[in-house]
């Protein structure tokens, strides 16, 4: 009679270790969100810094690729299976990935270079309400009213920072403009890895984009590249630092605890290019920015937290027994 009531206990504690354990992933997967975040806005201010010296788009894409691939090889070669998981079934699939990321980054940084960070990394976030209008457009997804709408509140917030009719306060029409397609291509980038994730590797996925950027940069460094100051080369060897880590940062976010809960703290993003072009740059961001970000921040959770839901509810669907 003991023995039943021994097992019972037994199971108990393991399913309060499982909760327990399962509560800690999510603090740590929560913990290194952030640190993404961090990363990538100091990878966005070191950038940004250095725009003030004369480099162009071109050499923070080199920059940023060739000094952040040491720390993502380092990465790679601490995973299960090593160098093994750098192999791809879709080369040309990777190759597409690629090149799509690469010219996202391009009209990303050139936007660092035209508008203050704040501005520019605000806009950055309009990539999740591309998605979801690719998705409906290219994946054939179902989108509800209510993310409609959250797509309606995105562009208002777009149209907010913008500050049309604000004389010279107004957001130039160039940084605007490669805003827009970067994040535009970001979605796009989001669309290909849905696909990607099926069959390659993660490692595979980061590694040879990295590989990729490197190339890319190393070729258009021959036309536009040219000498700076150690302090300036400094900012660049930091952004690739930051980039890599940032990376690898946000992988391992996921594998410990799931995307609607961590994507969350990417917004902490828009907190540090504020903090960031303040104290460095004297940068006092306008209340269009700060409400536009507002705006578009709320856009981009609310869409998250729909795309959970419909997972959520499909993945039951699927496991549904039998009647």
């Amino acid at each position: 009679m003991r023995r039943p009531r021994f097992r019972a206990g037994m199971l108990d504690r393991r399913d309060d270790m499982k909760a327990r354990n399962s509560v800690e992933d999510i603090a740590g997967g929560i913990a290194l969100r952030i640190a993404a975040a961090g990363a990538f806005s100091v990878m966005t201010a070191t950038l940004k810094l250095a725009s003030f010296d004369g480099v162009v788009a071109s050499e923070m894409l080199f920059y940023r690729a060739f000094f952040g691939l040491p720390v993502v090889l380092v990465w790679v070669l601490t995973q299960p299976g090593g160098l093994a998981g750098l192999t791809t079934r879709r080369p040309w699939a990777l190759a597409g990935r690629s090149a799509l990321g690469i010219v996202s980054i391009l009209c990303l940084f050139q936007t660092l270079t035209l508008l203050p960070l704040a501005d520019a990394t605000t806009l950055s976030f309009t990539a999740p309400i591309f998605a979801t209008l690719l998705s409906f457009l290219i994946l054939k997804e179902a989108v509800g009213p209510r993310r409609w709408a959250a797509v309606a509140l995105g562009f208002i917030g777009v149209i907010v920072v913008m500050r049309p009719g604000g004389g010279e306060q107004a957001v130039p029409l160039a940084g605007l403009g490669f805003a827009l397609a970067g994040a535009v291509l970001t979605a796009g980038v989001t669309i290909t890895l849905r696909q990607l994730r099926d069959t390659e590797h993660v490692a595979a996925i980061v590694f040879w984009f990295f590989v990729a950027s490197s190339v890319v940069g190393a070729v258009l460094l021959v036309f536009v590249g040219r000498m700076h100051s150690p302090a300036t080369f400094g900012l660049l060897v930091a952004s690739g630092i930051a980039g890599g880590l940032a990376q690898l940062f946000m992988t391992a976010s996921l594998r410990a605890a799931p995307v609607a809960v961590v994507a969350p703290f990417d917004y902490l993003q828009i907190v540090g290019a504020v903090v960031f072009g303040w104290w460095l740059m004297h940068a006092t961001p306008s209340l269009n920015t700060l409400a536009g970000a507002a705006l578009i921040a709320a856009a981009g959770l609310y869409t998250a937290w729909r795309e959970h839901v419909r997972r959520k509810a499909a993945l039951m669907r699927a496991t549904a027994p039998l009647v």
